[in-house]
């Protein structure tokens, strides 16, 4: 496995479709232009984050070919990771990631954890997702997270068991702050990152959105995280921006080689324990 990757740091419209795609195959094209095998945009990218009632009417569905036709087709040669507002065939509504690849939709994760506290208010307008697994894409082997999700450890620990040696995490992580160089919140994720690679061995990839919604500012800082848990490349704070880096399996299999904590970890103690703790919750 080795590709390269690019992550385009994007604002949009909230809540305009058709802009929002203008935009994104504008990154598309760039990113195929700079020899990338695989392009990430942010969390709900194709919608805006703040979109709260309008949930239905930005909600688009995998096989929406009319809406979708210029990305699908753009996938034929590039892999295109972005983030929109689902409709289920059950008619939920999902914070969802999709995976176009070669001229159709690969794979769709929906966001296990819609957060409802502090500013957040997820839940009254989504329906969390229900599995996290990893997919088997062109590029390799990934695993794919919204936001929240890296934030709860099973999540980016199973999709490492489960094969993942590429973690992406699609983010619109805000914050009230207006230009600072450094901001507290931005550490906090890259140490956060640096950690999961470290003790995952396993490639960490975080794309953050830029721009201003309802007050609210999007920070961006994506950046790509190597499996020895060092910072290989990292986007602009508050700017939109484009950035690369190369992946290779061969690092993967250095770390783990390196230090065996990873491979050596029993699953099945893993789960037999987590059975017991769940019975004596239960009473």
């Amino acid at each position: 496995m080795k590709f390269t990757i690019a992550l385009a740091q994007v604002d949009n419209v909230l809540g305009d479709l058709h802009r929002n795609i203008k935009h994104h195959l504008d990154f598309v094209r760039r990113a195929k232009d700079g020899g990338a095998d695989l392009v990430v945009f942010p969390e709900l990218s194709l919608s805006g984050y703040s979109i709260r009632d309008i949930n239905w009417e930005v909600a688009i569905r995998p096989d929406d070919e009319k809406l979708l036709a210029e990305l699908i087709k753009e996938s034929r040669e590039i892999s295109i990771l972005l983030g929109c507002v689902e409709e289920s065939k059950e008619y939920n509504i999902h914070n969802a990631a999709f995976l176009f690849e070669k001229g159709s939709v690969r794979s769709v994760h929906r966001k296990i954890y819609p957060p409802t506290y502090g500013m957040f208010e997820e839940l009254r307008y989504f329906s969390p997702g229900g599995s996290v697994r990893a997919v088997d894409a062109n590029v390799g082997r990934l695993g794919v997270l919204i936001c929240e999700d890296l934030w709860h450890l099973p999540l980016p620990y199973i999709l490492a068991q489960d094969g993942a040696q590429v973690i992406i995490g699609m983010s619109a992580s805000p914050t009230r702050l207006t230009g600072e160089k450094a901001i507290q919140i931005a550490k906090i994720n890259s140490e956060q990152h640096r950690a999961f690679a470290r003790l995952l061995s396993s490639y960490v990839i975080f794309c953050n959105r830029v721009g201003f919604e309802d007050g609210v500012n999007f920070w961006g800082g994506s950046e790509i995280v190597g499996p020895d848990g060092e910072v290989i490349v990292q986007a602009k704070l508050f700017e939109e921006d484009l950035v690369f880096a190369e992946i290779d399996g061969n690092e993967v299999r250095r770390a783990r080689r390196f230090s065996r904590h990873f491979l050596d970890d029993d699953v099945r103690l893993v789960i037999a324990e987590l059975e017991r703790v769940s019975r004596r919750d239960k009473g």
